[in-house]
């Protein structure tokens, strides 16, 4: 006779299973993703990459700092069908041969601007739902979290790559997103993993820009600052990024 199956044995055989998540464990992703172009990242994020179809959240102390290096790589690689991506209201307008450098189309990013928070939410929500959209990067500092519940529930329907930017004072308030990242320092990315399918990472990682689209953005750069000597002179404000090249808009 063979002995009886206790609770004990059992919960042990349901966790021998090959689908079955460990907390103590990095979740394997069920959903797709897409690689952030960081090696460092990846190998810290379950199934290695930006979780396409789930809400992704970036807090910042300024606003565009770091953004294109940081998801620049994703981008380009979800654009290489052909579909457009979204800005929402970004803060700054975006430097055409910087972004072509890193591989993302220019022609194919469409920019949205609005002084109202409930608008820029509303221009979210549409673009997640437009079928030829492949991404969406939205600045919404002054979201809640009932409103970023309703962004992920809709991300949720297709496997667009979402990336909602806010800034560092709503690490207090919760979030649903699948993944929430904080990011901060000025010559390299400082990124701390604030939540992700699995055991919290204590350590800060310092993923360093791969040069070859360092070299990239800088001939880029200079290429532009070429054309513009050629030009009349006209009093330029410096942006934070090369890949941004005009002054903010307003919040």
């Amino acid at each position: 006779m063979s002995p009886p199956i206790t609770a004990s044995s059992a919960l042990l055989d349901a966790l021998a299973l090959p689908n079955v998540w460990r907390g103590r464990e990095l979740a394997q992703a069920q959903e797709k993703t897409v690689a952030t172009g960081h090696p460092a990242l990846d190998a810290h994020l379950p199934g290695r990459g930006w979780p396409l179809g789930n809400l992704v959240e970036v807090l910042q102390a300024q606003a565009q700092q770091h953004v294109w290096q940081l998801v620049g790589p994703a981008l380009a690689t979800v654009m290489q069908q052909g579909e457009p991506a979204v800005l929402v209201h970004p803060p700054y307008q975006p430097f055409g041969p910087g972004l072509r450098a890193l591989g993302v189309t220019p022609e194919r990013l469409m920019c949205v601007h609005s002084e109202k928070p409930s608008a820029r939410l509303w221009a979210t929500e549409q673009a997640m739902r437009c079928a030829d959209v492949c991404a969406v990067l939205a600045w919404l500092p002054q979201s809640r979290s009932e409103d970023l519940r309703r962004l992920h529930l809709c991300a949720q329907m297709g496997e667009k790559l979402l990336v909602v930017f806010r800034s560092l004072s709503s690490r207090q308030h919760s979030s649903p997103a699948r993944l929430r990242l904080q990011v901060e320092g000025d010559e390299q990315l400082e990124v701390l993993i604030l939540k992700r399918r699995g055991p919290p990472l204590l350590q800060t990682l310092v993923l360093r820009s791969q040069p070859q689209r360092l070299s990239a953005l800088l001939a880029a750069r200079k290429s532009r600052r070429s054309q513009l000597s050629a030009q009349p002179p006209v009093t330029v404000m410096d942006a934070p990024d090369v890949l941004d090249r005009s002054p903010s808009f307003a919040r």
